[in-house]
C-alpha cells in the first residue's frame, strides 16, 4: 500500500485568489490592479507579522482564460490541430495574469516563486495523475512564497484539459496535510438564498448538504470550471478525505478579510466535517 506522503512544514495554508476577485470577468483580459495591489498587502502583513507561517497561493484565471478555454472547449480534452492552438491560447492568458498577480505580490515584498502546473502536472481523465511536488516543497522549505494557478495540463488520455485552482489545490491537501484552505471570491460566501443573497450560510457539513443544496447557484459569468456549487461539492469531499481540514469561502472584496483569515478568523462560509 502506498504511503501518503504528509508535511513537514509547519502552519500550511492554501489560499486561493479567485478570478472573479482580481479580473473583471465581463471585460476580457482585464485585470484589477487596485484589487491585487491591496490583497498583495494584506498577505505581506501576515507574513511579516507570522515568521513561521508556510504559505501557498493560487490564483484562478477570471476573464484572462476562462473566455479562450470555452471558445476551444479546452477543459474537455485536445485532440484536433484548431483544439492544440486553443491549448496554446489559454496557456498565453494563463500565464499573462500570473505575472500581473506576480509583480503585485513582489511590490509588496514578498518572496515569491512562480510554479506553473502546465509545466510540472500530468492528469489522466482531467484529474492530477502525477505532480512533482519537490521544487515547491524546496520552494517552501527555503521560506519562499510559491504560487501556482489554474492552466492548462497535458493529459494521457485527454490531449489536454485544464484543471483550476481548486484541482490543484485538492491534490495538494492530499499531499502536504494544510490545516486550512482558503478560497476568496467576490461573494461573502455561501447564500441560503441565492440570487437575494441575503442569508448566510455560515457552516457547511456533509451532514447538513441537504440542507444548502438548493442555494447552491452557478457562476453568473463565463467559467468552465464551475460555479458554487461544484466548488462546496468538491471542498466536501475533500474534508470527507481529511477530516482535520477547514475550508473557508468568502469574500476578498472586503478590505483586510483576506488578512484576517490567514490570522485564522472565520471569514464567510465555514466548510468542515463537523462534530457528532
Amino acid at each position: 500500500m502506498k504511503k501518503k506522503a504528509t508535511s513537514p512544514i509547519p502552519s500550511l495554508q492554501l489560499l486561493k485568489l479567485g478570478g472573479s476577485l482580481i479580473t473583471v470577468k465581463t471585460q476580457p483580459r482585464t485585470p484589477r490592479l487596485d484589487v491585487l495591489a491591496r490583497l498583495a498587502e494584506e498577505i505581506a502583513v501576515i507574513w511579516r507579522q507570522n515568521p513561521g507561517l508556510r504559505l501557498i497561493v493560487g490564483h484562478g484565471a477570471g476573464s484572462f482564460g476562462h473566455v479562450s478555454a470555452k471558445k476551444y472547449g479546452t477543459r474537455l480534452g485536445v485532440h484536433t490541430p484548431e483544439e492544440w492552438l486553443g491549448f496554446a491560447e489559454v496557456w498565453w492568458d494563463a500565464s499573462a495574469l500570473n505575472r500581473f498577480v506576480m509583480e503585485a505580490l513582489r511590490e509588496a515584498g514578498l518572496p515569491v516563486i512562480a510554479l506553473p502546473p502546465s509545466a510540472s502536472v500530468i492528469a489522466r481523465e482531467g484529474q492530477v495523475e502525477r505532480w512533482d511536488l519537490a521544487p515547491l516543497n524546496a520552494a517552501l522549505q527555503a521560506g519562499l512564497l510559491p504560487v501556482v494557478f489554474g492552466d492548462v495540463i497535458f493529459d494521457t488520455i485527454w490531449g489536454g484539459t485544464i484543471l483550476s485552482t481548486e484541482d490543484l489545490f485538492a491534490h495538494l491537501a492530499r499531499q502536504l496535510s494544510p490545516n486550512r484552505l482558503l478560497l476568496a471570491g467576490i461573494e461573502m460566501g455561501v447564500w441560503a438564498d441565492y440570487p437575494i443573497n441575503s442569508q448566510l450560510v455560515k457552516e457547511i457539513t456533509p451532514q447538513n448538504l441537504s440542507e444548502v443544496v438548493p442555494a447552491l447557484g452557478g457562476s453568473a459569468a463565463t467559467d468552465v470550471t464551475g460555479g458554487m456549487a461544484s466548488k462546496v461539492q468538491e471542498m466536501l469531499s475533500l474534508i470527507q478525505e481529511i477530516p482535520d481540514l477547514e475550508v473557508l469561502i468568502f469574500s476578498g472584496e472586503r478590505p483586510g478579510l483576506v488578512q484576517e483569515a490567514l490570522s485564522g478568523a472565520q471569514a464567510g462560509t465555514m466548510l468542515h466535517y463537523g462534530r457528532n
